[in-house]
């Protein structure tokens, strides 16, 4: 991890591709702020350049790299895209969460929370406010739009791969969003850079540090995939750690739809034996909750012993009953998620809930970009909890299971 570090902070005394700005779009001001923290702290060591005519005249002599956009509506709904100040000849960055619920405008007197179309049109919005003049613009959206219509049967519409399209022909360059339910969408857009990112490391570190005394080997834990859509990132969690792995599939009833999705009639499990095992889900959202219950459920009956289950979106949009009843009764003993969207304040308080920031790598990749170099060493995190599971072991035989 130190070389890592290193080797990266060295390529952040390159000069940048064109003077940074970062647009935090409502919702994502808190995220928004901790990145320019982070930005602004690793700016500090370009102060060599301080004296050269070229800091000056690029404009990295700045205090705050954030630059203010608002979308104010009108009495009916409809809005407008505004920005601050001028961005003329930067690389713009565009922190959009479209899952932001939480945000809400007035309509027709009423006031009406912010859906994942309001939030995309908004960045469109922002994006024509720029209107050309900035040198580049980038787009992170940590939860894809539209992302869970991945692909097309009959007569359907192909959301995602269409809002990809459009931010292409608006002058978008890249798009860095977070676990795409399937990153296969970016043949959409072949011309625009797209990468997906998998918050791995910051789970597994998240988790280390709440819990002390987990032992990672195949006697003691393993790790299940909750379907088969999710067997990539559990393979992922299985080569690194060195554990085994299992994993569900749902059997579905393929003549009815409720709540736009075929009901589970069954969770079959394939693998080996979990009982006395601590157990590892991983999935990219988790929506309602049901299936993780379901899925801890069927693992309780088979004796495992804790359940811990990380997602890189925690939306729960039933709400926190139930996960709260199933941690009293030892259902579920941690849930592991990002910042990456909206949680409410009930989600972060809750004792069984453990939040992974992703601010600061979310400032490894645009600065990165900005000094326009590979991302390749921060997509591929394994090296990196190879050497965080090395640590974490060995802080547990030297202080007992406490990570520092």
């Amino acid at each position: 991890m130190t070389d890592f570090v290193s080797d990266w902070n060295n390529e952040l005394l390159t000069v940048p591709y064109a003077p940074l700005g970062l647009i935090a779009m409502p919702g994502c001001e808190e995220l928004g702020k901790k990145v320019n923290n982070w930005l602004m702290k690793w700016h500090e060591q370009q102060a060599a350049l301080d004296d050269t005519p070229l800091f000056s005249l690029m404009g990295y002599n700045r205090n705050d790299f954030l630059i203010e956009a608002q979308c104010p509506r009108f009495g009916t709904g409809e809005g407008k895209g505004m920005l601050k100040s001028s961005v003329r000849g930067y690389d713009i960055y565009i922190l959009s969460d479209i899952g932001a619920y939480n945000m809400t405008y007035k309509m027709y007197g009423r006031e009406v929370p912010m859906s994942p179309d309001d939030h995309y049109q908004d960045l469109k919005r922002v994006i024509a406010a720029i209107g050309g003049r900035a040198k580049r613009i980038n787009v992170i959206m940590p939860m894809l739009y539209e992302g869970r219509q991945h692909r097309r049967t009959t007569r359907e519409s192909m959301d995602c791969a269409l809002a990809l399209q459009e931010l292409q022909s608006l002058g978008v360059s890249n798009f860095i969003t977070f676990d795409a339910h399937d990153p296969r969408v970016q043949n959409a857009v072949p011309l625009m850079g797209f990468d997906s990112v998998k918050p791995s490391y910051q789970i597994l570190k998240a988790l280390f540090r709440k819990e002390y005394d987990l032992q990672i080997n195949r006697d003691h834990m393993m790790i299940i995939s909750p379907d088969e859509g999710a067997i990539d990132r559990n393979i992922f969690y299985s080569s690194v750690l060195g554990i085994d792995m299992g994993m569900f599939y749902k059997r579905r009833d393929y003549t009815r739809i409720v709540d736009g999705r075929n009901p589970i009639i069954a969770h079959e499990y394939l693998g080996d034996d979990v009982e006395g095992k601590d157990v590892l889900v991983s999935d990219d959202i988790l929506s309602s909750g049901d299936s993780i219950l379901d899925l801890a459920r069927e693992l309780k009956k088979r004796k495992a012993n804790r359940i811990f289950a990380a997602v890189t979106f925690a939306l729960f949009t039933n709400g926190l009953d139930a996960f709260n009843k199933a941690y009293e009764e030892g259902l579920i003993s941690r849930i592991i998620s990002t910042n990456l969207t909206y949680r409410t304040p009930e989600l972060k308080a809750a004792p069984w809930f453990i939040e992974a920031d992703m601010s600061k790598y979310i400032s490894y990749i645009i600065a990165s970009l900005n000094h326009d170099r590979s991302l390749s060493g921060l997509l591929n995190p394994y090296d990196r909890i190879k050497d965080l599971l090395g640590r974490y072991q060995e802080k547990q035989a030297e202080n007992g299971f406490r990570l520092v």
